[in-house]
């Protein structure tokens, strides 16, 4: 493996097979993913720290090995939209309009994307990115009460309206900006329609390793872990090394989040063509992706 692109050993025969019309795509679930920042001279508490010098370093989570989606690759805390996402919640910052016309969604489906971000950021980092009022973030959330809610969420015994409620905290929506949007292959037979978000890392908060999918997370400046995937030794699902490459021109996280509301959110879907005797593989304007696949052959 020239870099540290994921690629399943099944994705050529299920190319194939949908090229043939014997494999029906699944619909995609929405799904939401939340590259959390700060600035890379700042302390990353309890997490490892990766690489050095200044700019903006991102949180990540490695996938356990087990999983049978993407396993052993580098991701951002994230994961599917929960039905009662939709539930009336405590909010502030832009309205429900506003991230829906964002999104380019109806305003159910706005607030229930916006609501995964916040709700998977705490449930796998331990961050929580919402506060008692409008313009204030709650301090340190490592304690044994928080923990016990915490772990609620994750089992679903409680919904991320009812907790708000419980606490008297509304959702910061304004901590988040819009990034990109990407949609899993047709070929795929897990397949996710996820916005990514960015957000900085509140102060007083910190990061730490709250998921039971992952066995390891680190704070990393972009740069550095993008060196580390063309250098095979970091493992990434095509959208994790596009937005860490879109992330290095930035030199702290208050300059990503400005940026964020002029990002294109266009969904980007991979492309599979039959061409020369050989199945194209391709990412709409992300070239560095293009596989090339022999019909009885691995990937090039």
């Amino acid at each position: 493996m020239a870099n540290g692109q994921w690629y399943p050993p099944e994705w050529p025969d299920r190319i194939r097979a949908l090229a043939e019309g014997s494999l029906t795509p699944v619909a995609p679930k929405r799904a939401s993913t939340v590259m959390l920042l700060r600035d890379a001279d700042t302390d990353p508490g309890n997490d490892t720290a990766t690489g050095t010098g200044t700019g903006t370093a991102v949180h990540m989570l490695r996938r356990r090995a087990s999983m049978a989606f993407a396993g052993g690759a580098y991701a951002y805390p994230g994961g599917g939209v929960d039905p009662r996402d939709e539930q009336p919640i405590r909010w502030a910052g832009p309205t429900r309009a506003w991230w829906a016309h964002r999104l380019g969604v109806d305003e159910a489906t706005a607030q229930a994307i916006v609501c995964a971000a916040v709700r998977e950021t705490y449930e796998e980092a331990g961050v929580l990115l919402a506060g008692p009022t409008p313009d204030s973030v709650v301090g340190d959330t490592t304690g044994e009460d928080w923990e016990a809610d915490r772990a609620a969420l994750v089992a679903r015994d409680l919904s991320f309206a009812e907790f708000l409620d419980r606490r008297g905290l509304a959702l910061r929506s304004d901590l988040l900006g819009a990034w990109t949007r990407w949609i899993t292959p047709e070929f795929e037979p897990r397949r996710y329609d996820t916005w990514f978000f960015v957000a900085a890392l509140p102060k007083g908060q910190r990061t730490r390793n709250a998921s039971t999918e992952a066995d390891r997370t680190v704070w990393i400046r972009p740069a550095d872990a993008a060196a580390s995937y063309d250098k095979g030794e970091l493992l990434m699902m095509p959208p994790t090394i596009a937005t860490l490459r879109q992330l290095t021109p930035y030199d702290s996280a208050a300059q990503a989040l400005e940026a964020a509301p002029e990002r294109d959110l266009t969904p980007v879907l991979a492309q599979a063509r039959l061409e020369d005797g050989e199945i194209v593989l391709s990412w709409p304007g992300h070239d560095e992706f293009t596989k090339r696949i022999p019909t009885d052959g691995a990937p090039a």
